[in-house]
């Protein structure tokens, strides 16, 4: 059963010490493997690559066969239904759609009349996103990362995907399509974000990679960071709910496992102001579980991860909620807007009793690859801005100069950098 707690428990802190801190800790050896791992591929770069994916996927490759082929697209996107096609394609235009309008251009100001100053505005020129393959199927994840990058202008994305045993998910590739990915590998693990960062003989190097992967992707994403930007290290997923009694239990419920069902560090947290409320969760919780073909899972992650808190108000719940910074928050009281201004931190917010959490996921436009473990303190959803780079706009008139000059030299030698002050004193000076 989910623990049930009030903020007044003597244990309520060490219990939610416990839930934030359930991926703080690498696994011992996982280090040290990824970066023997990466180092091999930046080494040896394809003859590693390939070694590795042998051994790890069990698939035999070589340069000829590293690529997915455009007909091996064409023959997924058709065996993909009719219902599926449909459905992946509306949500890349939603996801299109909404991101299209945080697209920000390049600006000049002239309100000096001899000082320029501006902003400059281009997409990366190659983005590498990473897709999980195998038995899981994540076309969300490829439309999420790709069409984003696509609405930003980048020329080139390229995608890697493992295919434990060959196997490619039809889905994924005909996501890929919609999405205008350019070019897909069939490699996963952290050797393929080595091959990412460094490039080898068949994979081109990137300037950001992004997308989810298992602690050995997040790890290797973490170690070449630098070398390449990421997008974050995303942790464990994780939902809070604040509620105020009203409202569906079974929903509330159903949202809760939503999470719990990702793995069995997912952290599932309810939070209302209604204890006969909770005691309702609790029980629809444990019935769903039931019918919930990873039941394993969800269980798991509701008994070690999982909590339902009952507070005395909802200033209480949204205090709490701030602290935790939530990767998905849902309002789930009568008038969500009356506490939406109150809201500091969190990765989506998601209005109302008939807004679940899984709309975000797939369709409603808004990116669902979301800062997790507290770090939408700093972090924001995955976005256009992810794609693009800005550069300054700097340019002086003689009479620019001449006004603003003696200030530049004050503040350099202030510093002791003579040079820098000479630099404009010696113009001043002709």
């Amino acid at each position: 059963m989910i623990q049930m707690l009030r903020f007044s428990d003597p244990g309520f802190e060490a219990a939610f010490a416990k839930i934030v801190a359930r991926s703080e800790t690498l696994p011992e050896g996982v280090e040290e493997t990824v970066r023997t791992i990466i180092d091999d591929v930046r080494r040896r770069g394809d003859q590693a690559l390939f070694e590795l994916t042998a051994r790890f996927d069990r698939l035999e490759l070589t340069s000829g066969t590293v690529q997915v082929s455009e007909a091996e697209i064409d023959r997924a996107c058709a065996a993909v239904s009719a219902v599926s096609h449909a459905a992946l394609k509306l949500a890349a235009e939603r996801i299109a759609a909404f991101h299209a309008k945080q697209k920000v251009e390049t600006w000049i100001s002239t309100t000096e009349e001899d000082v320029l100053l501006g902003q400059m505005v281009r997409p990366l020129d190659r983005v590498g996103i990473y897709v999980p393959g195998g038995k899981a199927a994540y076309p969300s994840s490829v439309l999420m990362n790709a069409v984003p990058a696509k609405v930003a202008g980048v020329p080139e994305v390229i995608m890697t995907v493992p295919t434990p045993d060959g196997v490619v998910n039809p889905h994924v590739l005909a996501a890929a399509r919609l999405a205008g990915v350019d070019r897909i590998f069939r490699v996963g693990g952290a050797q393929a974000v080595a091959a990412l960062a460094y490039g080898t003989e068949s994979i081109p190097r990137v300037d950001k990679i992004t997308g989810p992967g298992n602690i050995y992707v997040a790890t290797a994403k973490k170690m070449v960071f630098g070398q390449v930007d990421i997008d974050m290290i995303a942790g464990p997923s994780e939902i809070l709910v604040i509620n105020d009694g009203s409202g569906d239990p079974a929903h509330i419920a159903a949202d809760l496992l939503s999470q719990a069902e990702h793995d069995e560090l997912a952290s599932s947290i309810l939070i209302t102001t209604d204890e006969a409320f909770a005691g309702k969760v609790a029980a629809a919780l444990e019935s769903q579980l039931q019918a919930l073909s990873r039941q394993t899972i969800a269980r798991r992650s509701i008994e070690d991860f999982g909590a339902i808190v009952v507070a005395e108000s909802l200033d209480d719940a949204i205090a709490f909620s701030n602290r935790i910074a939530p990767e998905h928050l849902e309002l789930a009281v009568a008038n969500p807007f009356e506490i939406l201004p109150r809201i500091r931190h969190a990765g989506a917010i998601f209005m109302g009793h008939h807004t679940p959490e899984a709309a975000g996921d797939y369709l409603a436009g808004p990116n669902h690859t979301l800062p997790t473990g507290g770090t939408a303190r700093f972090f924001s959803p995955l976005g256009v801005d992810d794609f693009i780079k800005k550069s300054s706009i700097v340019s002086f008139s003689r009479s620019g100069l001449e006004r603003l000059g003696q200030e530049i030299i004050h503040i350099a030698e202030l510093e002791g950098l003579e040079a820098h002050a000479r630099s404009v004193s010696i113009r001043l000076k002709d």
